[in-house]
């Protein structure tokens, strides 16, 4: 692939093309599904930057950029709108979700057991890993509700689903990696 230019006016009147060739609104929800999955690569971008400073990067950044890459095979599907496009892309499979899995499991068994909900915090590493995580959620509940209304591949919803507990449970890893104090939800203290 090769983008020689940036810009190309063609949606300058409030469309956009999909892959295929289909022009639709900026505001289609097909747009927002995929927007919104980019949104939450660049996020986890940040999250590789703050990785980098953290005693959880050298087990956790080649993940990141693995989903990193994921996140935008995710993001092509979704804006595929014709089926002869999709079947020449790559797709989110089972074997996508049972990495996450994987990965989950491997960092999961270091955790002490919650006796409350985590606050966002815990170090740059962490913090990050918790945007990400309510940016995964909101990816995922925009393609629910794109799937209500037109195919959306079969693992989408699913490997976003297992993404967001990812993002929880590296979140918390990166906190005791980095000995950092996980702040846990006080309901008494409001």
């Amino acid at each position: 692939m090769r983008i020689d230019k940036v810009y190309t006016k063609g949606g300058d009147a409030g469309e956009t093309s999909l892959i295929g060739g289909d022009r639709v609104p900026k505001s289609h929800p097909r747009i927002e599904c995929y927007g919104t999955v980019d949104e939450l690569n660049a996020t986890l971008g940040l999250v590789r930057t703050a990785l980098e400073a953290s005693a959880a990067g050298p087990h956790l950044l080649p993940i990141i950029h693995r989903v990193q890459q994921e996140l935008f095979n995710l993001g092509a599907e979704l804006a595929a709108g014709d089926p002869a496009w999709l079947e020449k892309l790559p797709r989110i499979e089972a074997r996508h979700v049972e990495g996450l899995e994987r990965d989950i499991d491997a960092v999961n068994d270091d955790l002490p057991a919650l006796k409350s909900f985590v606050l966002p915090g815990g170090g740059w590493a962490s913090a990050y890993f918790h945007l990400a995580r309510t940016v995964c959620r909101r990816a995922e509940r925009i393609v629910v509700t794109f799937a209500s209304i037109d195919d959306v591949g079969e693992f989408a919803v699913r490997y976003l689903n297992r993404l967001s507990d990812a993002l929880f449970v590296w979140g918390r890893w990166a906190a005791l990696k980095d000995g950092a104090a996980e702040p846990l939800w006080e309901p008494e203290k409001t």
